[in-house]
C-alpha cells in the first residue's frame, strides 16, 4: 500500500546538498511549492558552497551541512531538527551520503526517485517514487516532485537575491560597459573533462572584441587549474579586451557579474545554470555531458552541442545505445567544439537578445 500524499503539507524538506547548477536547477520546483501552498514552510538541507550561493532566498530556511564533517556533521542536523517533524521529506540528492543523513531525519512521507533514475539504491530509503519520466532534463526531474503532491503551476521563476554589496563587487572589477562572462572551467574533479581549449576560448574573446566592442571578464576558482587557464587564455588575447577576474569574487558577486553580464559562455557548470536563472543569456558549451540532460534549461537552442559526435568517436556506440546520463570520459572530447561553432551560437544569441546589461535582477520570464 502506497503512503498518502498530504493534501496540503505544512512543513516540508527539501534534502539537496549539492551542486551549484543543481541547486540552481531546482529552485523552480521551490517556487511552485510556493505558490501552490503560500503559508508552506520549507526547511532546505543544503551543501555549505550551494548555500553561499543561494543565501536569503525567500521563504526558505536553510540548514547547512558541511561534507567535510562527516558523520559528526549530520549528528549535529541530527539534533538540531531532533524536535522537527516534517509532513514530507523531498529525497532529491542521488547519493548514499544523503540517503544517511536523511534516516536521521524525522518525516511521515519521504519522496524519492523513481528507480531508473536513482542512484546509490536511494529507493530504499523513501516511502514513494516519483513516476518514471525517460530522459528528463535534471530542471524537469526535481519539479517531478512537485507534481506528484499535486502541483499544476510549474511556470518558472527564480528571483535569486543578490546584495548590494554583490553588485558593487561586480561593478568595481568590471566596470559598467557591456561584457561577457566567460567561465571557462569546470569543476576539477577526477575525468571531469568538461574544459575546451584556451586558444578557442581566446578566438572567441578576439571575435567578440573586434567585432562587437565587448571586453570578456574571466571568472572561476583558485585552483591551479583554473588560474593556469586563465593565464594561458590572457598570454593569448589583446589586453585590452579581457578582464582576469579568476579568483576575485565570492559566489555572490560571481551572480552579481552574469547578473550584469551581456551573455555567458561555459562548459557544463554551474555558471551557465546561474546565468539561466538570472535570464541572462547564454552558450553552453557540451561534449562530454548531454545536453538534453543537462543543458542551461532556457537557453538549450544556443548548445554548441558535439555530445553525440563524441559518444560516436571515443565510446564507439550511437547516442541512443547508452544509458541516460552517461558521460564520455575522454580527454579529447571537447576538442570536438570549434571556435566557429561557439561564435555561430554567440552571433545568433546576440542578435536574438539585442539588449544592454541590467543592474538588476532581469525580471522573471
Amino acid at each position: 500500500m502506497k503512503h498518502p500524499l498530504p493534501a496540503r503539507p505544512e512543513h516540508l524538506c527539501v534534502l539537496r546538498l549539492s551542486a551549484l547548477g543543481d541547486v540552481c536547477n531546482l529552485v523552480p520546483t521551490i517556487r511552485a511549492l510556493q505558490r501552490q501552498w503560500p503559508d508552506i514552510r520549507i526547511t532546505w538541507i543544503i551543501g555549505k558552497g550551494e548555500y553561499s550561493l543561494l543565501s536569503g532566498l525567500s521563504g526558505v530556511e536553510f540548514v547547512v551541512y558541511d561534507k567535510a564533517t562527516g558523520l559528526a556533521g549530520m549528528r549535529d542536523i541530527w539534533r538540531r531538527l531532533g524536535d522537527t517533524r516534517f509532513d514530507v521529506l523531498l529525497h532529491m540528492q542521488q547519493a548514499l551520503r544523503a540517503s544517511i543523513l536523511s534516516l536521521g531525519l524525522k518525516a511521515n512521507l519521504r519522496i524519492g526517485y523513481d528507480k531508473a533514475r536513482a542512484k546509490d539504491w536511494q529507493h530504499w530509503f523513501t516511502h514513494r517514487q516519483l513516476a518514471p519520466h525517460s530522459k528528463a532534463h535534471v530542471l524537469e526531474s526535481f519539479m517531478d516532485f512537485a507534481r506528484l503532491l499535486g502541483v499544476d503551476d510549474t511556470r518558472l521563476a527564480w528571483e535569486l537575491p543578490i546584495p548590494d554589496a554583490a553588485a558593487d563587487e561586480a561593478r568595481q572589477l568590471a566596470g559598467d560597459q557591456p561584457y561577457l562572462l566567460m567561465s571557462p572551467c569546470a569543476n576539477p574533479r577526477l575525468r571531469n573533462f568538461r574544459n575546451w581549449s584556451a586558444e578557442g576560448y581566446a578566438a572567441v574573446i578576439e571575435h567578440a572584441w573586434s567585432q562587437h566592442g565587448l571586453r570578456t571578464v574571466l571568472s572561476g576558482g583558485n585552483s591551479p587549474q583554473e588560474r593556469e587557464m586563465g593565464t594561458r587564455i590572457m598570454s593569448l588575447s589583446a589586453p585590452d579586451a579581457v578582464i582576469d577576474a579568476i579568483g576575485a569574487t565570492s559566489l555572490k558577486g560571481l551572480l552579481a557579474l552574469i547578473n550584469q553580464a551581456r551573455a555567458v559562455i561555459a562548459p557544463d557548470s554551474g555558471p551557465v545554470h546561474m546565468a539561466n536563472a538570472l535570464h541572462t543569456p547564454t552558450v553552453g558549451l557540451f561534449a562530454t555531458t548531454n545536453p538534453v540532460r543537462a543543458a542551461p534549461y532556457c537557453w538549450r537552442d544556443y548548445v554548441v552541442n558535439r555530445y553525440p559526435e563524441a559518444v560516436r568517436t571515443f565510446m564507439h556506440k550511437s547516442p541512443d545505445d547508452i544509458t541516460w546520463g552517461q558521460r564520455v570520459r575522454h580527454p579529447d572530447a571537447m576538442s570536438l567544439i570549434s571556435a566557429d561553432d561557439v561564435i555561430e551560437r554567440l552571433e545568433a544569441l546576440l542578435t536574438d537578445y539585442p539588449f544592454s546589461p541590467v543592474l538588476e535582477p532581469r525580471h522573471e520570464a
